[in-house]
């Protein structure tokens, strides 16, 4: 008799899980292992690492989907090496070298480089990238030897710290934008040096406020228990922490859940003074305890406007 491998039953799990992603993994790749080993049914990650690039990447399970988008806008920290004096194709190491240069640079000339890249600049996305051009990735195009005209695009570098030079490899540490391409930042360093350059390693350390020392391997989790694994999960409000709360009453709750805009002046409802993103609560009146509804937009004249809405049933 043929035996019946029965299918392991996918588990309705939310929340987030902080992962250091390894080198040569896509994100997608890393998030298909995360959600088989913590058994999920619904999972996402809150925007791409390159294959080449390790460190942070936040995975949403379940409910916390519902709010990955709100990291993709978030500023990203990153340690990064340029390797000066070589360029490849793609501007880190997955391309094909396609050009050296002498390297004779001080660290001075350095640092005195470093300072034309920070604040508001402009960028031109690279050729190696998923933006579309009719349809199709730019990648796509690229890989056919078809390059075409980009846009150069506004993005903001708000810090640009040297970490060390040791020719010709330079150490930094980048806090940017969403929209900024690292890749492009070391590229045009090098260009601005007169030698040239491509990223050597990339380390996402912070995401919002979300950050490296707290995140997990793909083999550590291998090695952990169900147990251990789910006791790692970050509750849905991780992502969204940075933004002010409003609690609510029992009978309000259910207005709010039910889409209805509230009036929290004329309620009587303690919330920020200025308009904006908030973390909505419900408040259990019995035992005090808490449990996040969703997030809002919090309108002129204290009016509260539901956005996204999570799932109160258990």
């Amino acid at each position: 008799m043929n035996q019946v491998i029965k299918k392991k039953t996918r588990l309705n799990i939310n929340g987030v899980l902080l992962l250091d992603k390894p080198v040569g993994w896509s994100s997608n790749d890393a998030l298909i292992k995360a959600k088989r080993l913590l058994n999920a049914i619904k999972a996402g990650h809150t925007g791409t690492l390159d294959p080449f690039a390790t460190g942070l990447l936040p995975l949403c399970f379940g409910e916390a989907t519902k709010f990955s988008a709100d990291l993709l806008d978030a500023d990203k920290t990153y340690r990064t090496v340029v390797h000066l004096g070589v360029i490849s194709n793609t501007g880190d190491t997955e391309g094909e070298l396609v050009q050296t240069c002498e390297v004779n640079v001080s660290e001075a000339q350095i640092r005195a480089v470093l300072e034309q890249f920070k604040g508001d600049i402009l960028q031109v996305p690279p050729m190696y990238s998923a933006l579309k051009r009719e349809g199709k990735p730019l990648y796509e195009y690229a890989r056919e030897g078809v390059t075409l005209e980009r846009e150069a695009r506004p993005v903001t570098i708000h810090s640009l710290e040297f970490v060390k030079y040791e020719a010709p490899f330079l150490t930094l540490n980048v806090c940017c934008s969403k929209g900024t391409y690292i890749r492009v930042l070391g590229e045009d360093i090098g260009k601005a040096l007169g030698c040239g350059a491509h990223l050597n390693a990339l380390r996402r350390t912070q995401v919002g406020h979300l950050r490296l020392e707290n995140t997990v391997t793909l083999d550590q989790l291998i090695e952990m228990s169900e147990e251990q694994r789910y006791s790692l999960l970050a509750p849905v409000d991780a992502l969204l922490s940075s933004f002010p709360e409003v609690v609510l009453s029992e009978e309000l709750s259910r207005r709010f859940l039910q889409g209805q805009r509230i009036s929290l002046a004329k309620e009587g409802v303690t919330h920020p003074s200025q308009v904006g993103r908030v973390r909505v609560y419900r408040i259990d009146n019995d035992s005090s305890a808490r449990q996040l509804l969703g997030s809002a937009q919090l309108q002129e004249f204290s009016v509260l406007a539901p956005e996204r809405l999570i799932s109160t049933a258990h």
